[in-house]
C-alpha cells in the first residue's frame, strides 16, 4: 500500500470519528441538558423548551420556545415570575463545564422576543430590592454562566395581584450587555454584577409610580454615559375633584409632560454601597408644566423647606454642571372652590438655565447655584428672572433679582378675577424687584414705572357684578400713574416656614406694589 493511500485512510478514518464523536456528543449533550434544566436545576423556576440543538464543531445551543414558571405555583391563579422565550442561542459554551459541571459556560447568549410577567402581592414595584438578586441573578447563575448577553424585542409586565392593575409594563426591549462577571462577590453589590459596558433602547414604559400618578414614556435609550427619553408624561390617576377628596392636607396636582430629555456625560453607580449620578449636561425640550392648588383641604403646617437645605440634605452625590429647559410652558393655577374656577398664571416661552447643581453629601466647599430665567409672562411681556444661592449655607440665603416690562395689568384678570374678585386695566412699563433672603426673612427694593391704573372690584355673592362703591373708594387710594417717574419701595416680609419659597417671592412683590401705589 502507498504512502497515499495511508494517508488517504488515516485522514477519513480521522473524519468518520470526528463525526461519529460529534453525533455521540450531540446525543449525550441533548441528553445532559435536561439533567441540567430539570433534575439538576436548583432555581425557583420551572424551565421547559420545545426544541433544542447541539452543535460541537461550532460549539453553539439553540433553543426554541422556553416557558419558565416558578415550581411553587398555586392551583388555580398565578403568582410569581412567568416567561415565554421563542428561542435562545448561546454561542461558544464550554463542553467540560457542561458535561462535568452542570453549567453551560458561554461567550454569549441571545435572547429573541421575551415575554416576562410578574404577578405580585401589593402596589410596589419591589417590595424588597435584595429579591432581584435571590430570584433573577443566582438561579440564572447557577445555570448559565456568560461575558454577554443580547436581547432582542422583549417585554416585561408587572401586575398586582391585589388591584389587578399593572404597575410596570415595557415594550420592545433590547439590551446589550457585555463584559459580565457575576460572582459571590458581585452579588454582595448593590448592582449584583459588573459589566464592561452597555446599551439599551426601550420603545415604551408605563409606571404606576403611587396611587396618585403614572408615568408613560415614549422611547428610552442609554449607554454608559449617555440617556435620552423622549414623550415623557407624568399624569394624575384621577380628575381635579377626586384627587382632592382623597388628600387630607393641601397638596399640589403636578401634570408634567416634556417632549425630549438628554443627558450626556453621565456617571453613576454605587461607591461604597452609596449610589452616585454625575453628568455634564440635562437639556429638557418642551416641557410642559401645570401645577394645581386646590385650597379646599385644610392646610399642611409642616414646615417647607427652601432649596439649599433640599439639596444640601440628599443622602447620596449628587452634580449636574449645567440644567436647560428650553422651549416650555408652565402654568400654575389655585382654586379656592369649585364655583368660580381658579385663578390662572402662565409663563409661555420658558426657558431655564441653571448651573452647578449639588447635593451637599461630601461637600465642604462648592460653587453658588446660578439659575436664568426668561419667559412670557401672562402671554404679554417678557420677564427675566436671575437667582443665586449657596447649597452649603446652613443660613438658606438667597438673591434673586427680576425685571418685567410692558405688561397690560388686565391679563392678570385670569388670577385675579376667580381669586381676588378684582380686575385692573393700566400698564407696567417697567417693573424690577431685587430681593435678598434666607429661611426667616426676605428684604429688598423695587421699582416700578406704569400709567393709567385702574381697579374693579367684584360682589361676593354675585361675582358677575362691579362692586361700584368698593371700586370707587379704591381707585381714590391708588395712585393711578407714576407721573412719567420710576417710583422705589424697601421691602421686609417675614417668611411663613410652613409656605414655600414662591410664596414668600410672591408676598415680597405683593408688598412692594402696594407701597408704590398706595
Amino acid at each position: 500500500m502507498s504512502i497515499y493511500k495511508k494517508i488517504a485512510i488515516g485522514v477519513i478514518s480521522l473524519f468518520l470519528l470526528v463525526i461519529f464523536a460529534n453525533i455521540g456528543l450531540n446525543y449525550w449533550i441533548k441528553k445532559q441538558l435536561p439533567i441540567i434544566v430539570h433534575e439538576n436545576n436548583k432555581t425557583p423556576y420551572n424551565i421547559n423548551y420545545e426544541k433544542i440543538e447541539v452543535s460541537l464543531f461550532s460549539r453553539n445551543i439553540y433553543a426554541e420556545t422556553l416557558l419558565v414558571s416558578p415550581k411553587n405555583q398555586p392551583k388555580d391563579s398565578k403568582n410569581g415570575l412567568f416567561s415565554k422565550i421563542e428561542s435562545i442561542t448561546i454561542k461558544h459554551f464550554n463542553i467540560w463545564d457542561l458535561a462535568f459541571r452542570d453549567v453551560i459556560q458561554a461567550e454569549s447568549i441571545i435572547i429573541n422576543k421575551p415575554r416576562v410577567i410578574l404577578y405580585k402581592k401589593g402596589e410596589k414595584l419591589l417590595n424588597n430590592s435584595k429579591s432581584i438578586k435571590s430570584e433573577i441573578f443566582e438561579p440564572f447563575r447557577k445555570i448559565i454562566a456568560v461575558s454577554n448577553i443580547y436581547l432582542n424585542d422583549g417585554t416585561i409586565d408587572v401586575v398586582s395581584l391585589d388591584s389587578e392593575k399593572p404597575i410596570l409594563s415595557i415594550k420592545k426591549i433590547i439590551l446589550k450587555l457585555e463584559g459580565i462577571l457575576l460572582t459571590d462577590a458581585t452579588l454582595q453589590e448593590k448592582i449584583p454584577l459588573q459589566y464592561k459596558s452597555y446599551a439599551l433602547v426601550i420603545d415604551s414604559l408605563f409606571y404606576r409610580a403611587s396611587a396618585f400618578y403614572h408615568i408613560n414614556i415614549g422611547k428610552i435609550s442609554t449607554e454608559k454615559n449617555f440617556l435620552k427619553i423622549n414623550n415623557f408624561s407624568n399624569l394624575p390617576q384621577f380628575s381635579r375633584r377626586d384627587f382632592i377628596k382623597r388628600l387630607d392636607k393641601e397638596k399640589d396636582i403636578y401634570t408634567l409632560k416634556f417632549d425630549s430629555a438628554q443627558i450626556a456625560k453621565m456617571d453613576w453607580g454605587f461607591k461604597n454601597d452609596r449610589f452616585f449620578f454625575k453628568a455634564n449636561s440635562v437639556v429638557i425640550n418642551h416641557f410642559n408644566a401645570n401645577i394645581y392648588r386646590g385650597k379646599m383641604p385644610k392646610d399642611d403646617l409642616s414646615k417647607k423647606y427652601l432649596y439649599n437645605h433640599l439639596l444640601r440634605n440628599i443622602k447620596f452625590p449628587l452634580q449636574i454642571d449645567t440644567l436647560q429647559v428650553l422651549k416650555s410652558k408652565l402654568v400654575y393655577e389655585e382654586e379656592i372652590d369649585f364655583s368660580k374656577g381658579p385663578g390662572v398664571l402662565n409663563f409661555d416661552r420658558f426657558n431655564l438655565q441653571a448651573l452647578n447643581l449639588r447635593s451637599g453629601f461630601g461637600l465642604k466647599k462648592t460653587k453658588d447655584v446660578k439659575i436664568k430665567v426668561n419667559c412670557i409672562f401672562m402671554k404679554t411681556s417678557p420677564l427675566n428672572v436671575n437667582w443665586n444661592f449657596n447649597v452649603l449655607d446652613k443660613k438658606d440665603s438667597f438673591h434673586i433679582q427680576g425685571v418685567i416690562s410692558n405688561f397690560d395689568v388686565r391679563a392678570m384678570g385670569q388670577f385675579s378675577k376667580p381669586y381676588m374678585n378684582a380686575t385692573f386695566t393700566g400698564a407696567f412699563n417697567k417693573y424690577r424687584f431685587n430681593f435678598y433672603g434666607n429661611d426667616n426673612i426676605s428684604k429688598g427694593n423695587a421699582s416700578l414705572d406704569y400709567d393709567d391704573l385702574k381697579v374693579k372690584l367684584y360682589k361676593k355673592k354675585h361675582p358677575e357684578k362691579e362692586a361700584k362703591l368698593k371700586s370707587a373708594i379704591v381707585n381714590l387710594l391708588v395712585k393711578n400713574d407714576s407721573n412719567d417717574k420710576t417710583k422705589t419701595a424697601d421691602v421686609e416680609v417675614e417668611r411663613i416656614q410652613e409656605k414655600s419659597f414662591y410664596n414668600l417671592l410672591w408676598r415680597s412683590i405683593a408688598e412692594s406694589l402696594k407701597k408704590i401705589l398706595i
